[in-house]
């Protein structure tokens, strides 16, 4: 056991935060998400959400400073919106986290379903939740320890 770390963050996955470098980007996933299929590393947390997952990582995981958007969300499909689907609740979720942790200057940028899945395939690593709700995935880009 270690004092101040969240129980979600396995030796496993403390391990691969750590061993990132800067600018390498770190995948937090839905349970819906292919992560096996697109993912080089994958670390299973599924008996977590992705809020409580992002809440953990964010309190030992340093954002880029140098790029003005250092967050990807996935856009919602046409195909959903078409469905009457609005933006996603988990989004304010995210919104808020990053922002109690990180302050307002930290960006978050919207991208495609495939440059989303493209930039995964690069991806240091892809953490895999039991996040139910659709849209629940998002894209950090690692930083310095200043």
């Amino acid at each position: 056991m270690l004092k101040n770390i969240s129980k979600l963050l396995s030796g496993e996955l403390l391990q691969v935060l750590c061993d990132m470098g800067h600018g390498d980007i770190l995948v937090i996933a839905d349970g819906n998400y292919p992560a096996q299929t697109l993912g080089k590393r994958v670390v299973t947390c599924a008996g977590s959400s992705a809020v409580e997952i992002l809440k953990a990582v964010v309190k030992v995981f340093p954002l880029d400073h140098i790029i003005s958007e250092p967050i990807l969300l996935m856009e919602v499909e046409p195909g959903d919106l078409a469905l009457g689907m609005k933006e996603p609740e988990i989004w304010g979720e995210f919104q808020t986290i990053i922002k109690n942790e990180y302050g307002n200057e930290k960006r978050i940028r919207r991208v495609p379903r495939n440059t989303f899945y493209d930039l995964s395939k690069d991806a240091y690593c892809i953490i895999q939740t039991g996040e139910e709700r659709l849209y629940g995935n998002l894209i950090l880009t690692k930083g310095v320890v200043r």
